[in-house]
Order: C-alpha cells, then sequence, then structure tokens
C-alpha cells in the first residue's frame, strides 16, 4: 500500500518504485534521482519529493538497507503485481496501477496552469525535438515541485479523492 501511494504521489512507473533504492533518494534535498539503466527512455530521471512523499519514506525507513520497499525476498524489490494485486484485493481490480500516471496527466492539463512540458517532464517523457532538447540544459525541478505539490494536495485524504490502502503492517493509509 505504502508502495502505491507513493507511486501515485510521484507519477511514476510500477518498475521505477519497486526497484526503488535508498541510494537514489536525497533527504535533504528532497529527491529521488532514479538512474538511466531503471528508466524506461534510459536517462536519468529526479523526482521531487512532495512532503507526502517524504512522509512515505520515513514510515518505511528501517524496512531494508538497499530496497525502499523490499519483497518477501531477501536482496529483493516488490514483485511487478505487488500492486496490481492490491487493487484487486481492495475490489478495485478494474483500475491499473499505470492509469494513476493518465490520472496526474488529466488533472495537470485540466487543473494546473503550468505548461504542458512541465507535466511531461514529471511523467518522464521526453519533450520537443531534437533540436528544442539540444538548447534546454533544465529538467525545471522547482517548476515540476511545484506541481507535484499541487498534485499531493489535491490527493490528499482530506479532500476524499483517494481510498483508504491497508498497508502491510495493517494500519490506514489514506
Amino acid at each position: 500500500a505504502m508502495a502505491l501511494h507513493f507511486l501515485i504521489l510521484t507519477a511514476a512507473r510500477t518498475g521505477e518504485v519497486i526497484g526503488a533504492r535508498w541510494s537514489e533518494t536525497d533527504f535533504q534535498e528532497r529527491l529521488w534521482v532514479i538512474p538511466m539503466e531503471r528508466m524506461k527512455a534510459s536517462r536519468e530521471h529526479r523526482v521531487p519529493l512532495t512532503d507526502g512523499a517524504m512522509t512515505i519514506l520515513e514510515k518505511v525507513r528501517g524496512l531494508d538497507e538497499e530496497f525502499i520497499f523490499p519483497g518477501q525476498k531477501r536482496g529483493k524489490g516488490l514483485s511487478n503485481m505487488a500492486m496490481a494485486q492490491l487493487l484487486k484485493r481492495i475490489g478495485h481490480g478494474n483500475a491499473t496501477v499505470h492509469g494513476f500516471r493518465s490520472s496526474f496527466r488529466d488533472w495537470a492539463a485540466e487543473r494546473s496552469s503550468m505548461p504542458r512540458e512541465i507535466a511531461e517532464l514529471s511523467l518522464a517523457h521526453t519533450v520537443g525535438d531534437a533540436v528544442e532538447r539540444a538548447y534546454r540544459r533544465s529538467d525545471l525541478i522547482e517548476k515540476r515541485r511545484d506541481l507535484m505539490e499541487r498534485w499531493s494536495a489535491h490527493c490528499l485524504p482530506s479532500s476524499g479523492r483517494i481510498i483508504q490502502l491497508e498497508n502491510p503492517i495493517g494500519k490506514l493509509v489514506k
């Protein structure tokens, strides 16, 4: 449940979350830096960590030395199907984990005034043609941080928009 909540708040892909390692996080800078080897586009992706994402990291800190969301086998991350199975178990088997990325993108287009490329960069999509990419030196992290904070606020339990998920420890995570 914590991994799914983290995925929702970061708009990350399943593989990025289940393979997330503590060595990729910078608590001081509030960043998760996913190395190019683990990215679909084969380039490093910096993810700004919102208050909500940081809270999740604090809650799971100490469960494993390497993986943020450890699997049942020592030295492995969660299974590729863990979050999909959770959705099924709580009665939302018709939803897909990847659909949360689509929800983020729709929300960003409809509810924020951020330029399209900020949302696309937040999803680690390639933006612009080769010439534009050659001239863009920044990943616009602070604008993306602002967008992700707004997304996180949209997903807060008090808004009633997110369902309660039971975590492995038995506590409710909203």
